[in-house]
């Protein structure tokens, strides 16, 4: 009996200590939750936030932004750029190594096994190769459409030539499409490299069971370092999860098993938040709230391709653009986590936004234009259909009340995602609810929206919008390498788009994350990406 008692006791002491050891590293460790899954680890194929943040944590590239959106050197220490030629020469620093991985096992010339090797410029040369590869498939080959060549000019030199200007490029070479990857892993792996990455990052692949859990842990050899000399990253692991639904993942935040949480849904706004978007008082002892602007419109387009007399008319169009109170809709039903898009297309955050005269709530101009369109086409019960997906049924609904009170007959078609992308980029749809996320940090993105060469479905104009004065000034703009030149065009361009009324800017989206109090460092920015080589645990 004694021996039973005391083989008890050491298994209790045993599982003591090892609780004792998980929780005296668990500020090591920094927990969230992706309930979207995760379809690859390969940053050729970064195409969403899914696949972008934990590329993020596991890839570099010749350059990365800061929290501000200003281009900061990556693995280029340094870059000039030849206008006249479109060249940008790039100077590689000569202190990033690969993860240690058994695609590199050999030799070294003292007898010693290697598992990886420096970066060198030629590794550009493949990783770019790749997004071009119709083997590979990447989801981003659109980048290099600007490009005429690039090659190495030595181990250290990285040269790239474009085909014509195009200002906004080196945001383009912050996308995670363009991280370097070595050759020696994608061909050990092959068709598995999707789960095998490996990469320079501040974090390297541990484990992955898909749908489960995937852990990182610290890159060991990572070169970059604070303002202190510290090398980074200081957390030892990052642990992600896959719950799939987001009132399970407030929970889990809520009992303090994930660091973080982004975003406002629906399932947890009211509990999280007052009506004004403030903290609501019972959890300020476990969390705190950062927001920023995030570059994303919300808007309804107009399909101009149609017959439909009321989707022609730019009288209507604008009608409709006065006749809801934007401020209110995105207090009651955003609780205040947006800002009202009254100053036109281009979101608050991004170089170029200014603060144009858009559309305010103005119901009596709404009235004036609407008998002014019924006396113009003798359409005496103007009526519109809007097509959306259940997710934004309230805020559709919302502009459908209002509108009704104008004199507007609304219908609203909800459709699956899918059914709202498919027919949205097949013309498909007179109005549609859309929103646009940038893809690099420039204004030019959100502008060719509405360029006339870029007609859906081989590109973004899903709204079918011509205009010969603002087409003219977008290619200009192209040609100007300075940001404060361009963003006078750019300003020019978005007063064209209030004035002809293609779309209904809804609200500029704003990013939120509400963050755990042992936690800092993480920060926020208008791409809401997440970047973890700065984040600290306390115990």
């Amino acid at each position: 009996m004694i021996k039973i008692l005391s083989i008890f006791t050491v298994l209790l002491t045993l599982l003591s200590c090892t609780k004792k050891a998980e929780s005296d590293r668990d500020h090591l460790v920094f927990r969230y939750n992706e309930h979207g899954n995760i379809p690859t680890l390969d940053p050729a194929f970064a195409r969403n936030s899914q696949a972008i943040w934990p590329d993020n944590q596991l890839y570099n590239g010749l350059v990365q932004l800061d929290d501000s959106l200003n281009i900061k050197p990556d693995i280029a220490q340094s870059w000039t750029i030849d206008d006249s030629t479109n060249t940008y020469t790039f100077t590689l620093r000569n202190d990033v190594y690969f993860h240690q991985n058994v695609a590199f096992a050999k030799m070294d010339p003292d007898g010693l096994p290697r598992y990886t090797r420096k970066v060198i410029a030629s590794d550009f040369v493949y990783s770019f190769d790749r997004l071009t590869d119709e083997k590979v498939a990447s989801s981003g080959s659109w980048v290099m459409n600007y490009v005429e060549k690039y090659w190495a000019e030595d181990d250290h030199t990285f040269i790239i030539r474009l085909k014509q200007p195009f200002p906004a490029f080196m945001g383009l070479l912050s996308m995670r499409y363009c991280s370097v990857v070595p050759r020696e892993a994608v061909d050990y792996y092959g068709n598995e490299f999707r789960r095998n990455p490996v990469g320079t990052g501040p974090f390297q692949f541990k484990m992955w069971e898909e749908n489960v859990k995937l852990v990182f842990r610290k890159n060991p050899l990572y070169f970059e370092r604070d303002e202190n000399g510290e090398r980074l990253p200081y957390l030892e692991a990052v642990a992600i999860t896959f719950l799939p639904d987001k009132q399970s993942e407030f929970l889990q935040f809520a009992q303090g098993k994930l660091d973080f949480i982004s975003g406002l849904d629906g399932s947890y706004k009211d509990e999280l938040l007052t009506t004004r978007g403030k903290l609501q008082p019972k959890y300020d002892d476990l969390a705190y709230m950062i927001t920023g602007p995030y570059l994303n419109t919300e808007y309804l387009g107009f399909f101009l391709g149609t017959d439909t007399p009321e989707i022609k008319s730019k009288t209507l169009r604008q009608a409709i653009n006065y006749g809801f109170d934007r401020q209110k809709m995105v207090t009651y039903l955003r609780n205040g986590m947006g800002i009202p898009a009254i100053h036109g297309f281009i979101p608050k955050g991004l170089p170029g936004y200014a603060e144009i005269d858009g559309y305010t709530y103005q119901p009596e101009k709404a009235k004036e234009l609407i008998a002014q369109y019924k006396t113009e086409t003798g359409d005496t019960k103007p009526e519109i259909t809007i097509g959306t997906n259940s997710q934004y049924l309230d805020l559709c609904e919302y502009v459908q009340r209002e509108l009704e009170k104008l004199g507007i007959a609304v219908t609203i078609d909800v459709m699956p995602p899918s059914t709202l992308r498919q027919m949205k980029s097949s013309g498909e749809l007179d109005i549609f609810r859309a929103s646009w996320i940038a893809d690099y940090p420039d204004a030019e993105n959100y502008l060719s929206l509405f360029y006339s060469p870029n007609f859906a479905p081989n590109g973004p104009n899903y709204m079918h919008f011509r205009n010969t004065t603002f087409d003219s000034i977008y290619e200009k703009a192209l040609t100007i390498s300075k940001i404060e030149e361009r963003k006078i065009l750019y300003t020019k361009m978005d007063s064209i788009i209030v004035e002809e009324a293609p779309v209904v800017p809804l609200f500029y989206d704003m990013a939120v994350r509400f963050v755990n109090k042992k936690v800092s460092g993480l920060g926020i920015n208008p791409q809401n990406f997440l970047v973890l080589k700065h984040v600290k645990k306390s115990k």
